[in-house]
C-alpha cells in the first residue's frame, strides 16, 4: 500500500516508518511489509517521500497524498515536554485539534480518498479512573487532558462523514529505550535513582514499542474497527509495581520515592496527571484478534 504519516519523526512515527517499508512483518504472523510511505512535513519537501502541509493554515498537498490507501496521523504536540504554561496548553491542544481538522478536511474532498484513516489520540480520553478497569465504552472524563482529546477526535468529523473508515488509536505510556515517558525514567533508574511517584497506588497503562507499532498496523489492516481503540497491554500495572520491575531488570536499588508535594512543584498542573490513575484496557484491539508480544510490564521493560 502506499501510505501517509503525519508525525514521522517523532519516537512512535520513526518506529512505524521503519517497519512499513521493512520488508518483513511488524510482528511473528503479521502482515507483510514493504509499503510506499509518503512522509507529511512542514518544511518545503526537501526529498521524494515527502509531501507538504501547514496545519496552522489549514493546508495540505492533496496532490501528494494521491493514491494513498491509509493514512496515520501522529502529529501533536509533546504533552510533558514542557510546564503547562497556558500558552502550551493551547499548543497542545491547537497542535492536535487544528492537524486533525487540516487533515480530515483534505481527505474528504480527494475524489479518491484513502480507506483509512488512523487517528493518534489517548487514554487520557478517560481522565483518572482510579482502580477501575476501563474499555472503549467508557466516557470521557473531566480536566485538561479528557478536554483535548474530546476535541482532538472530533476535529476528524469531514473524514468520518465522508466515509472514511476512522480509527482513533488511544495510545497508553509507551515503553521505549529513548523517548515518551520510559525514555525519561531509564537514565534516571540505571544510575540507581529511581523510585515510586507519590503512594506508587496509581495505575500506569503502558504498551511496548514494538506492539504500539504492530497494533497500529493491525487497524489499518482490520476493516472491522473504527472509532475508539485503546492501545494499551492487556494488564495496568501500578507505578509501585513499574517501579520493583525497573529495578529489578536494570539491578538497580528503588529505595528513593518523589512525594506527591515535590511533584507538584515540579511539574505544576501536569503533576495531576502523573499522579493520576489510569486502569484501561484494550478490549476491543483483543476483541479484534490481536496478539500481544509483550503483554506484561517485565516483557515491555
Amino acid at each position: 500500500m502506499r501510505i501517509a504519516i503525519t508525525g514521522s519523526t517523532g519516537l512512535i512515527g520513526t518506529a512505524l516508518v521503519r517497519s512499513l517499508r521493512a520488508g518483513d512483518s511488524a510482528r511473528p504472523g503479521g502482515p507483510a511489509g514493504g509499503h510506499d510511505v509518503v512522509r507529511l512535513v512542514r518544511h518545503p519537501p526537501a526529498a521524494p517521500d515527502e509531501v507538504r502541509w501547514d496545519p496552522r493554515r489549514q493546508e495540505v498537498d492533496i496532490a501528494g497524498l494521491a493514491g494513498c490507501e491509509a493514512v496515520v496521523h501522529l502529529a501533536g504536540a509533546g504533552v510533558g515536554d514542557h510546564r503547562w504554561t497556558a500558552a502550551y496548553k493551547r499548543e497542545i491542544h491547537d497542535s492536535r485539534v487544528l492537524g486533525t481538522r487540516a487533515l480530515a478536511t483534505a481527505l474528504a474532498t480527494m475524489d479518491t480518498p484513502p480507506r483509512v484513516l488512523v487517528c493518534g489520540s489517548a487514554i487520557g480520553y478517560y481522565g483518572d479512573t482510579g482502580d477501575r478497569r476501563t474499555d472503549e465504552s467508557a466516557p470521557p472524563g473531566t480536566g485538561f487532558l479528557p478536554e483535548v482529546c474530546v476535541d482532538w477526535e472530533a476535529a476528524a468529523a469531514p473524514a468520518r462523514e465522508a466515509g472514511i473508515r476512522t480509527v482513533f488509536a488511544r495510545t497508553g505510556l509507551v515503553v521505549a529505550r529513548s523517548g515518551g515517558a520510559w525514555g525519561r525514567l531509564f537514565p534516571v533508574f540505571r544510575l540507581g535513582l529511581g523510585g515510586r511517584l507519590g503512594d506508587g497506588r496509581q495505575y500506569w497503562s503502558f504498551i511496548s514499542l514494538q506492539d504500539q507499532v504492530a497494533a497500529l498496523r493491525h487497524l489499518i489492516d482490520t476493516d472491522a474497527l473504527s472509532g475508539p481503540v485503546n492501545l494499551t497491554a492487556p494488564e495496568p500495572v501500578t507505578n509501585r509495581e513499574v517501579t520493583a520491575v525497573m529495578g529489578r531488570v536494570l539491578h538497580r536499588p528503588t529505595l528513593l520515592s518523589v512525594p506527591a508535594p515535590v511533584l507538584r512543584v515540579a511539574l505544576g498542573e501536569f503533576a495531576g496527571d502523573v499522579l493520576g490513575s489510569q486502569r484501561v484496557v484494550p478490549a476491543r484491539l483483543l476483541a479484534s484478534g490481536f496478539t500481544f508480544a509483550h503483554p506484561g510490564i517485565a516483557d515491555a521493560v
